[in-house]
């Protein structure tokens, strides 16, 4: 009998002995490893904007100017590179020198090629898997037409907006820098671009009717956000500023508070796309933040 409770004994510690390396195992096993996801910042020209009270519903910019940055980024993944935006339209460049509008109120410059600028990291646009633009004002979309090989995301209420005949007739130059693009995947929206959390456009309208907004996961600086014209200036994001040409105040107002909730949420580094200090902030390529 006591040879047989000593028996008993060994097995069980034996058992627990197995059941703890089962426990470790199946701990291990949940462990995530962060895929290697890069952020390229490029120079997509700048904008000097000569009348700043168009970006309040009030006159608090009043006789105001401003000069804003107008990045273009690349994020790799090692399932593919997406483009997020497309600076001012590359005719720029060949001018030389800053073009102001007709009516007056900007004044923009481009100094250099998607095509040149991607050789800095060894790509060419054949290597981007996926376009995609936080919306398609002319100063997001200037080089989107190069990519034709890419699959453009686009909210579906974007793509209609930019399509139709009214935009065709009234604005066609915004219409013309997207009117090759033939791969497209329209989108209704939240969308996970890599299906692992690391890209994940976020539907923000308001600022136009599909406007879009990108978090991103990276392995070392955690989650990052690009608010696209979300916000244009710092004062914006905190006194809930809205530009006085934006589709829908309403939409813009609830979109920020969304994105505020998810910044918070996720405690995110908020990156204000237009504004030069955010801009100065990031790495250029070929460096780049991860």
């Amino acid at each position: 009998m006591k040879k047989f409770l000593i028996i008993l004994v060994i097995i069980a510690a034996f058992g627990c002995k197995e059941n703890k390396s089962e426990t470790k195992d199946a701990n291990t096993a949940e462990e995530v490893v962060k895929p290697e996801v890069k952020l390229y910042t490029f120079n997509g020209g700048t904008v000097l904007v000569n009348n700043l009270e168009l970006f309040s519903q009030d006159t608090t910019y009043h006789g105001q100017t401003k000069e804003f940055a107008d990045p273009f980024y690349v994020i790799s993944h090692p399932k593919g590179n997406l483009m997020w935006d497309a600076g001012l339209p590359e005719g720029l460049i060949a001018l030389g020198e800053p073009y102001t509008d007709p009516s007056g109120a900007f004044t923009v410059s481009r100094k250099d090629s998607v095509v040149n600028q991607l050789k800095s990291i060894g790509m060419s646009p054949s290597d981007i898997k996926y376009l995609a633009l936080s919306h398609t004002h002319f100063d997001h979309s200037g080089h989107a037409n190069v990519f034709k090989e890419a699959t453009w995301l686009v909210q579906n209420t974007e793509f209609y907006f930019i399509t139709s005949e009214e935009t065709q007739k009234n604005n066609a130059d915004i219409y013309n820098a997207i009117k090759e693009l033939a791969n497209i995947e329209k989108l209704n929206g939240e969308y996970d671009v890599f299906g692992d959390g690391t890209v994940v456009i976020k539907s923000m309208p308001g600022h136009t009717p599909g406007h879009q907004v990108l978090l991103l996961d990276l392995p070392e600086n955690g989650p990052v956000l690009l608010t696209g014209d979300l916000y244009h200036l710092y004062e914006n994001r905190e006194h809930r500023g809205v530009p006085i040409f934006n589709f829908d105040v309403e939409q813009t107002l609830n979109s920020m508070t969304e994105f505020e909730a998810l910044a918070k949420e996720v405690n995110a580094k908020v990156f204000i796309q237009h504004s030069k200090e955010d801009f100065n902030k990031m790495p250029k390529a070929p460096e780049y933040l991860k």
